[in-house]
């Protein structure tokens, strides 16, 4: 069964939602090549961190509550205040005078992307079934290699055209005609209104978990040792304030992360897949780099460039699956085959070496990214599948922070590996005292050193890259075990729910309401 022909009208609504996410995900990027500029201009060198810190953050910490608004009081309402929100925050950053007000204007621009993600896949969770959505789903996919690629090549190419600040202001013509689109083309059914109070309680116990656990992964083996008062603390805040969640969360009339969402086995397994696909993507995406820069001498650009086969292959495998799934709604062979390649391109990794050709390096990434790609377009589907449309934010938005959490903790605990395999790689060739001087060394002042002293960091840094490389594998070895446990439920056909539905005051605002349509 094929999907039925959509109107013009529906594939530009649905162009404007791709856009929202994709300023989500691009500003994310976008601004790591324009911040030696930003220095330069504002000052400010020991907050430099924080002018990304506070985007995630804000962001990380408003994903789930985006998602309870949208499936409260209508996801289309939600979704634009959330564009208008991070529109706002882009023109406030770009005329940001100093480094604390760019900070303060980079956390509002993170409350409003902690939106988009969430409140564009809920939408099209609802308004397509999941059987006919794996065109839509794989479109979904396709952006985040393309923002990966082009973020950091378009943040540079305006910071040297025209002005660090023109890469918050191209947000604001992109953004305003998302809004347009989205405005005019989409138009969602009837609303289940529910009478249920705010989960304020959860709301701020999830927002205070995610706040730590990110500031664990960022400090950790960075800015502080892991034994350090601030990471234990932070970590300690984390744990308790998931603990504190779970009974707050089955107390609740509309809890910001529905406890029922968990009693489906695929959806959980989804969530873990989330986890486990985001923790393996982001460390290759932010650890080859250094291989290629260190080791094979590339530029920043061209190490970017470099990892070109992995996101072709992240692109393409989730564009192939959304078609061939939406066109016999067959899908479980896809999340096992991705969990398989995802294990061995990991492994095939390790034949990186420091006599490793350019091309060869960047050719064997390729396996590991359509691996990537099928088990994340997977995760995507099986949350869609398993929830009912009334917990369609919440379901959206529950995937897409286990996915961010997983990278940030996956890059923080891998990342240590990567410090100390390099430490000890340069303590045996150089000691103690040289290997602590050449821990910080960067790659522009290789040239610099003996030729000893430079193979000694060429092969540290390859040891430590091997580091994060074995541990990527083990995750995604775990991940391929998962996926066996996957049942082979057939996709629904219409975007209505199967389940019971709770007792509901049900409302239908009509198209003219100033919500929007919209659906439960």
């Amino acid at each position: 069964m094929t999907a039925p022909a959509r109107p013009r009208s529906f594939r530009l609504g649905v162009f404007g939602l791709l856009l929202g996410m994709f300023l989500a995900m691009l500003d994310g990027l976008i601004v790591g090549t324009a911040l030696p500029t930003i220095i330069g201009d504002l000052g400010g060198l020991d907050h430099l961190s924080w002018v990304v810190t506070a985007y995630m953050l804000a962001g990380a910490a408003t994903t789930p509550v985006w998602g309870k608004l949208g499936d409260l009081y209508g996801r289309k309402a939600t979704f634009v205040t959330a564009i208008t929100i991070f529109l706002a925050g882009s023109m406030l950053a770009g005329l940001a005078r100093d480094m604390p007000q760019l900070i303060a204007f980079r956390a509002v621009q993170g409350l409003g992307a902690g939106g988009l993600m969430v409140g564009a896949i809920a939408i099209i969770g609802v308004l397509v079934p999941p059987r006919d959505s794996g065109r839509l789903q794989s479109m979904i996919g396709a952006i985040m290699p393309v923002a990966y690629v082009g973020g950091p090549l378009l943040g540079g190419l305006l910071t040297d055209r025209l002005s660090w600040r023109w890469t918050f202001y191209a947000n604001v013509p992109v953004g305003a005609l998302a809004l347009l689109l989205i405005a005019t083309r989409i138009h969602l059914p009837p609303v289940e209104r529910v009478k249920a109070p705010i989960d304020y309680a959860g709301a701020a116990l999830l927002t205070v978990a995610v706040l730590a656990l990110t500031l664990v992964a960022g400090w950790g083996g960075t800015a502080h040792p892991w034994t350090s008062p601030q990471v234990l603390v932070a970590a300690a805040v984390g744990v308790l304030a998931l603990a504190a969640l779970v009974p707050v969360e089955r107390r609740a009339a509309e809890p910001i992360i529905p406890p029922r969402l968990f009693g489906d086995r695929d959806f959980t397994l989804a969530q873990i897949l989330s986890f486990l696909a985001g923790a393996v993507m982001l460390s290759a995406v932010n650890y080859l780099p250094q291989y290629m820069q260190y080791v094979r001498q590339a530029s920043p650009a061209a190490s970017g460039m470099l990892l070109l086969p992995l996101m072709f292959g992240m692109l393409g495998a989730q564009t192939l699956t959304g078609h061939l799934i939406s066109r016999n709604g067959r899908y479980r062979m896809y999340p096992i085959l991705g969990g398989a390649l995802m294990t061995a391109g990991t492994l095939v990794l390790l034949l990186l070496d420091t006599d490793t050709g350019t091309a060869t390096a960047s050719a064997l990434t390729a396996l590991a990214g359509i691996g990537i790609g099928l088990v994340m377009q997977s995760t995507l589907l099986l949350t869609i599948n398993s929830a009912d449309p009334r917990d369609m934010g919440a379901a959206t938005a529950t995937v897409t922070l286990l996915r961010t959490t997983g990278g940030s903790l996956g890059i923080a605990l891998l990342g240590a590996l990567y410090a100390a395999r390099m430490h000890a790689g340069l303590t045996d060739r150089l000691g103690p005292a040289q290997a602590d001087r050449l821990s910080a060394v960067t790659p522009a002042m290789l040239d610099d050193l003996s030729a000893s002293a430079r193979e000694a960091v060429r092969s540290a840094v390859t040891s430590g890259l091997h580091g994060i490389l074995l541990g990527a594998a083990a995750l995604s070895a775990l991940a391929f075990g998962v996926t066996w446990l996957i049942r082979a439920t057939p996709l629904r056909t219409d975007p209505s729910p199967t389940r019971p539905k709770r007792q509901a005051h049900t409302s239908d605002p009509g198209p003219s309401s100033p919500t929007g349509a919209d659906e439960a």
